[in-house]
């Protein structure tokens, strides 16, 4: 299918049949960085990856907004809420 879960899904499939942890990039920096970072955190862990890279959503911008958005990246891995679909 086309649902974003699906596409990630696929890729964990194709790192060995998840033994190697996919990790996605977090993409470039724009004007809802936040909302995007969360999105795409939720797709990875919800198809089975294992975490997000965030290099320019977060060091582009002060340093207290880019604590507060990894803090939110974080929260997404921590919630149990939050499981493989």
């Amino acid at each position: 299918s086309d649902h974003p879960i699906d596409l990630c899904r696929y890729q964990v499939l194709n790192s060995y049949n998840g033994r190697i942890g996919l990790i996605n990039s977090g993409g470039e920096s724009g004007k809802n960085d936040f909302a995007e970072a969360v999105k795409t955190a939720v797709i990875n862990k919800r198809a089975g990856g294992m975490g997000l890279i965030s290099g320019r959503k977060t060091f582009q911008r002060p340093f207290e907004e880019g604590v507060k958005l990894f803090h939110l990246i974080q929260d997404v891995y921590l919630c149990k809420e939050v499981s493989i679909a």
